[in-house]
């Protein structure tokens, strides 16, 4: 690997390289491989990356898309392989050092400062003299949030913004710093429809100024729509390119099929849910009047009331921060309710905590894997066993029976086809389909009647999607219920029965799926008024 090369150089060089060399890579990444004890991330893997190009990186879970990333944001160092930059080998040691040669990344969850303003998230860091002119600062932010339509004051802070708003700040923070080579992780994971339009709009302007679009997702509709250039990658190896010349070519579909295949090894999975096609039965759930508080105090639930059947699904459509977590957290037993009753099967389980709602047979699947789902320097047997220490076959008395707690993990491994190196690996290796795929099974093992999962399909690839709806359609078919919170719409019309709508806290609108379209979700999410054919909550 090429000596670290001197920061003030190495972006003098990258600028004249845009300036005179537009059509040359300005990153050229070469044989990279990079392993995690037994597994191999990334196997010999070549990508460039050229100024004034959008990018996509497609590939399942697992396939080695966000550790190439880690590596050329510095994140990670390789096992073998080089980087050049502006046509010279050079080494990343560190996120900082990757910002000082020109690339900068936005991370699927922000990180910014919520009670800092954006003038202070931008330049945090960012300024090494000793003394900060911030009158400067502040005029060249109001400037950028101008250039990318952010009506608000550099002074507004962070908490006070929208998503799609906190985004666009996001990438505004990595340009001031003078990125040339932008990294975005799953960057409409979380945003509205019209959220990502707009996102989608602000990257085909960052390639209007040149700059180099790296865009990682599992949407591929929105790689392609956005995208110049699509690499596909496979179990840590690259397995296709596709070039301007076919993304921008007239046959769309036919594009489409060669890079599902691609990423799969086969044909595009099939649509085989029949939602709908089962007698619902009666109440299993029941909300009356609940009202909580949020982690900041504030009310999070407002009166709400609901109502879910055995044998459904109940969707819960919603811009995220409307009360879906809580709602979330309040069924789960996790979150105490300050007004109303929780029913389950008719008996009120308000406030019982955790415990009795589990051992009634409420199973979560948390929004957040990583840390609230599981410990992530704990095994895989140890995070299968976790939330059922105390029962048989894993507890007898004081002691474990570290055996069963085994043979159950190994039984999860290959019933829902995680990909992991064994039983004892740390859980926090596993890619984020795999680890979501055994918090499913670890819940499902438990055999709930009720199962609420927020998001549960958050950051998977089109393969792992449908395994995690066909599984939640199942649960409904047994007669059991479900309740999905998603920001996807169209996950919601495809596996829901009924899809409620959330706003300011509370349910706004219940429908049947067959009387619901994205646009009029959509309305209902952004608080519009709720139209003659839906039906109010």
């Amino acid at each position: 690997m090429a000596k670290k090369a001197d920061n003030s150089e190495t972006a003098r060089r990258v600028a004249e390289h845009i300036r005179h060399s537009e059509r040359l890579p300005i990153v050229e990444m070469r044989d990279i491989t990079k392993r995690f004890g037994p597994v191999v991330a990334n196997n010999r893997i070549s990508l460039d990356l050229w100024p004034g190009e959008i990018h996509a990186v497609l590939g399942e879970n697992g396939a080695g898309k966000t550790t190439l990333m880690n590596i050329l944001s510095g994140m990670y160092q390789p096992d073998s392989g080089t980087i050049r930059i502006a046509g010279e080998e050079d080494r990343i040691s560190s996120p900082s050092d990757a910002l000082q040669r020109g690339i900068g990344t936005v991370y699927q969850h922000f990180t910014l400062v919520p009670n800092l303003s954006i003038l202070e998230n931008v330049v945090l860091g960012a300024e090494s003299r000793f003394v900060l002119d911030l009158d400067a600062a502040e005029a060249r932010v109001a400037s950028m949030l101008a250039a990318f339509g952010l009506d608000v004051s550099p002074r507004t802070e962070i908490r006070h913004l929208a998503l799609g708003q906190r985004q666009r700040v996001e990438i505004i923070k990595v340009l001031y710093r003078g990125s040339h080579v932008v990294l975005l992780d799953e960057p409409t994971s979380v945003l509205t429809p019209g959220e990502v339009a707009s996102l989608l709009d602000l990257l085909r302007q960052l390639r209007e100024d040149g700059v180099a679009v790296v865009l990682i997702t599992h949407k591929l509709g929105e790689a392609l729509a956005v995208s110049d250039r699509v690499t596909v990658l496979r179990a840590g190896r690259k397995v296709g390119e596709f070039g301007p010349d076919v993304i921008s070519g007239a046959n769309a579909e036919s594009v489409r099929r060669r890079i599902v295949e691609q990423m799969f090894g086969g044909s595009p999975p099939q649509d085989t849910l029949d939602a709908g096609r089962h007698e619902i039965g009666d109440a299993l759930l029941s909300l009356r009047g609940v009202s909580t508080l949020g982690d900041r105090g504030a009310p999070a639930l407002r009166d709400l009331s609901l109502d879910v059947f055995h044998g459904e699904v109940f969707g819960v459509a919603g811009v995220d921060g409307n009360g879906q977590k809580e709602l979330a957290e309040v069924i789960a037993g996790q979150r105490p309710v300050t007004a109303g009753h929780v029913l389950l099967d008719g008996a009120d389980i308000t406030n019982r905590g955790v415990k009795v709602a589990t051992r009634l047979g409420i199973g979560y699947v948390t929004d957040d894997r990583m840390h609230e789902g599981c410990v992530a320097a704990a095994s895989i047997t140890e995070n299968v066993a976790l939330k059922a220490i105390g029962r048989k076959p894993f507890s007898n008395g004081f002691w474990l029976n570290r055996r069963a707690m085994e043979d159950e993990a190994r039984r999860l491994i290959a019933e829902f086809d995680v990909r992991a190196p064994g039983p004892q690996s740390p859980i926090g290796m596993l890619s984020g389909g795999n680890m979501q795929k055994l918090l499913l099974a670890r819940e499902l093992a438990l055999a709930p009647k009720l199962l609420v999962c927020n998001k549960p399909t958050t950051g998977l690839d089109l393969k792992t999607v449908g395994f995690v709806a066909k599984a939640l359609r199942e649960q409904a078919d047994a007669g059991k219920a479900v309740v999905l919170i998603s920001s996807e719409l169209d996950e919601l019309l495809e596996i829901s029965d009924r899809i409620g709508v959330m706003y300011n806290g509370q349910l706004v609108a219940v429908m049947p799926k067959s009387a619901a379209d994205p646009e009029m979700l959509g309305h209902l999410m952004l608080g519009g008024a709720v139209r003659d054919q839906t039906v109010p909550a």
